[in-house]
C-alpha cells in the first residue's frame, strides 16, 4: 500500500479534475463561455504527454550506455502511452477548437507542430514493429526516439511562439494565466495537471510490467537483464 499512494493520489486527483471541472464556476468570457472548461482536460493531456515523451528519451539514453534490454522495454512502454495521450490531447483540442475558433483544424502553428511531432513518433512505433532483431531494434529505435524527442522543443515550444498563433501564449496572445484563470480554475487546473500526469505514468507501469513478463517468457533459456533480474521484475 506504501508503494501505491501515488496511484491512490492520481485517482483521486482526476476525479477531482473531471467533477470540479463540470460543476465548479469558470469565467463568463466571450467566444470561450463554457467551453474553458476544456482547459481541465486538453492541457494536461499534453503535460502528461511531454512528461511520458521526456522519460522515454531518458530511458533510451540509458539503453545506448548500458546495451540493458530492460531500459529499452521501460522507453517504448512510456514512449506508446505518450503517444496515446498525445491523441487524446489533438482530440480534445480539435474538439475545443470548434467552438471557439470556428473548425477543428485551423492550420495554426502550434496545430501544425504537434501534428509533425505525432507523425514522427507514430513512425517510431511503425519502425520498431518492423524489426524482428531485439538488440537492433532497440539501438535504432532508441537514438531515433532521442531524435523524436528532441524534434519537440522547437516545433512545439519555440516556433510556435515566434510566428501569429490563436493560441494562448503564443504569437502575442496572452497566456490563460494573464486573463482569465481566476483563483477558482487554479484550484482545479494545477490538480489536474498532476493527476493526469500520475495517471499516464500509472498506465506506463503497466505496460512495463507487461513488457518484461512478456521478454522473460519469450527468453526463458535465452539471455537475461543485465543486472539485477529480480529488480527489473518488481518495476
Amino acid at each position: 500500500m506504501r508503494s501505491s499512494w501515488w496511484k491512490v493520489l492520481s485517482v483521486l486527483l482526476v476525479g477531482f479534475a473531471i467533477i470540479g471541472g463540470l460543476l465548479l464556476p469558470v469565467p463568463r468570457l466571450a467566444i470561450l463561455n463554457e467551453t474553458i472548461r476544456n482547459l481541465y482536460f486538453h492541457v494536461p493531456m499534453w503535460f502528461a504527454m511531454m512528461a511520458l515523451f521526456t522519460a522515454g528519451a531518458i530511458y533510451s539514453i540509458k539503453y545506448l550506455r548500458s546495451s540493458d534490454l530492460k531500459h529499452d522495454i521501460y522507453a517504448v512502454s512510456y514512449t506508446n502511452v505518450g503517444i496515446a495521450f498525445s491523441i487524446y490531447g489533438m482530440l480534445t483540442g480539435m474538439e475545443w477548437a470548434t467552438y471557439t475558433w470556428g473548425s477543428p483544424w485551423s492550420n495554426d502553428p502550434k496545430e501544425l507542430g504537434t501534428a509533425l511531432c505525432m507523425l514522427t513518433y507514430f513512425a517510431y512505433a511503425i519502425l520498431r514493429n518492423g524489426m524482428k532483431d531485439e538488440e537492433k531494434r532497440a539501438k535504432i529505435s532508441a537514438v531515433y526516439n532521442i531524435f523524436a524527442f528532441a524534434l519537440i522543443i522547437p516545433l512545439i515550444w519555440i516556433l510556435p511562439r515566434m510566428v501569429d498563433s490563436l493560441h494562448p501564449g503564443n504569437g502575442g496572445n496572452p497566456a490563460f494565466a494573464k486573463y482569465d484563470l481566476d483563483s477558482d480554475m487554479r484550484m482545479v487546473f494545477y490538480p489536474a495537471i498532476i493527476g493526469w500526469i500520475l495517471l499516464s505514468f500509472w498506465i506506463a507501469t503497466l505496460k512495463i510490467r507487461t513488457g518484461l513478463l512478456i521478454y522473460k517468457r519469450e527468453n526463458a533459456n535465452g539471455p537475461v537483464f543485465n543486472g539485477n533480474q529480480k529488480n527489473s521484475s518488481n518495476a
